[in-house]
């Protein structure tokens, strides 16, 4: 008998079943051959389609001896020769491949959807066992590059032309956030808009390649904390920009909640992340744009940034899962009827933002001016009081201050608004930091047995804090505690009401 030869395609064929899915080419032999278009040359056509499977990828394919000899790409083309890009063989696929787009269904391999991203024709200039070497000629990716193999299934694509767009510049690794000055009442005047500040966790978003990474306002990665937020790198695909925004809990009625961000902040553990991802998930709100594509944005005015991020289309998120994403609207004119009407809901306050100012990163810009509704603002840890009955042995009250002249002044004593979990994590961690002597200048003046009980700490710790008003020397009246602030730098933490 003689022995039959597999074919090209037969790994494709195994791998799907022709009465569930609707990709081309299943049939056992004899399959029709897509037909080259107007302009293209039969036997060197490509197409790169975005797949959105289990996890987002790129499908790279090459015409081949009849086949589409293709790679997947976790993180789409280079677009610099900078930057190498993991580049995974997969198996051969049919030329109908070529124009092909559709959903595969659940339960199928590769399920999801595929759309073609770009396709053209290519120059061949050496095919080896290890390097392939074309240059493409797309709608969107022209240029020479290189696939060469790392490993026995890792391959690496790399652009050996300058960049296409000699004027595009890399995605920025890190970005200070611009904030805004405190005032007493929202300016009048034209050229303004209004937006709701948001209570919780400031966050810069770098998205390139279907990949999401977060930064705090310390410049720390917090990407672990919120692993619900991958999902924005699958909304913008291919895109390349860094958002700007506040990562909040809403709460009941829909109002963000920072007791609960608070508990979400803190947490590194992967398992645990996304068990409170489930219980209590997290939504981005995003009100910035300060790259897009290769362009700096943040010279641009801020009504311009705006439009751009509106064209994004990310709006909210959609699908079977709660939002984890909102491009809340700003408003332009009569600021002080959307003041009442966030005051009425029981928001944190209202941020003012010139319409033509462009976005300076690091700095407090009078371009951008929060008024709040609340008094509340970030108290660096001086010290504290043990607590008395049934909290002695725990944290009775913060002694808490602020920095100013290079000085941290007393702001008052903080002893109420705290969780029974507040109070089992705090006593622990503020033992650990004990010190001998006050780091408040001048030492404050406490009444009664506080005088002798106060132990002082190193001024390390954060901690927000609700009052209702100043008094003339400089200390805060009926204080409570709200959470505390792993974002903020305890040495930059000054007066801000």
């Amino acid at each position: 008998m003689a022995e039959v030869s597999a074919g090209p395609l037969d790994r494709y064929r195994a791998k799907r079943d022709p009465a569930r899915t609707p990709e081309p080419g299943l049939s056992p032999g004899g399959e029709a051959r897509e037909r080259p278009a107007e302009g293209w040359g039969e036997g060197r056509r490509f197409v790169i389609q975005e797949h959105h499977a289990r996890r987002l990828h790129w499908d790279f394919r090459l015409e081949r001896d009849g086949v589409l000899v293709s790679w997947a790409l976790p993180r789409g083309v280079p677009l610099d020769p900078s930057e190498n890009r993991l580049a995974v063989p997969t198996e051969d696929h049919p030329l109908e491949y070529l124009s092909f787009s559709g959903t595969i269904p659940a339960g199928s391999y590769g399920a999801g959807t595929v759309s073609i991203w770009d396709r053209g024709t290519y120059d061949c200039h050496k095919w080896g066992p290890g390097e392939v070497q074309v240059t493409l000629h797309g709608e969107r990716v022209r240029g020479r590059h290189v696939l060469f193999r790392t490993g026995e299934r890792t391959w690496m694509l790399h652009r050996m032309d300058p960049p296409q767009d000699p004027g595009a510049g890399p995605l920025p690794q890190r970005i200070e956030p611009m904030l805004a000055v405190p005032a007493p009442e929202l300016p009048t005047d034209e050229g303004w808009a209004y937006e709701i500040k948001w209570d919780g966790v400031r966050a810069i978003a770098f998205v390139s390649g279907g990949q999401v990474r977060l930064q705090g306002r310390r410049l720390v990665d917090i990407t672990p904390a919120y692993p619900e937020l991958a999902r924005l790198g699958r909304a913008l695909g291919s895109r390349r920009v860094a958002l700007d925004g506040e990562v909040v809990v809403l709460g009941p009625g829909g109002r963000p909640d920072f007791g609960l961000v608070q508990r979400r902040m803190h947490v590194r553990d992967q398992h645990a992340t996304r068990r409170l991802a489930t219980r209590l998930p997290v939504t981005y709100m995003i009100f910035d744009l300060l790259h897009l594509d290769g362009r700096d944005t943040m010279p641009w005015p801020y009504e311009e940034r705006r439009a751009a991020l509106d064209d994004l289309g990310l709006g909210a998120a959609s699908g079977p899962a709660p939002p984890v994403w909102q491009v809340p609207r700003f408003h332009v004119g009569d600021g002080a009827a959307l003041a009442e009407a966030s005051r009425a809901q029981g928001l944190e306050g209202m941020v003012a933002k010139r319409l033509g100012s462009p976005y300076r990163p690091g700095r407090r810009s009078p371009n951008w001016r929060k008024v709040k509704h609340l008094l509340r603002q970030a108290m660096v840890v001086g010290g504290w009081l043990p607590g008395e009955g049934r909290r002695s042995g725990e944290v009775g009250a913060l002694v808490v201050g602020y920095w100013e002249g290079g000085r941290l002044r007393y702001a008052g004593r903080v002893g109420t608004g705290f969780s029974e979990a507040d109070l089992r994590h705090l006593t622990p961690v503020l033992e650990g930091i004990a010190r001998e002597e006050s780091p408040f200048d001048p030492p404050p003046r406490l009444a009664g047995p506080a005088s002798r009980q106060v132990r002082f700490v190193e001024p390390v710790l954060v901690a927000e804090v609700a009052f209702s008003e100043w008094t003339h020397t400089g200390t805060v009246r009926h204080p409570r505690f709200v959470g505390m602030r792993q974002d903020r730098d305890p040495e930059e933490v000054g007066r801000e009401s």
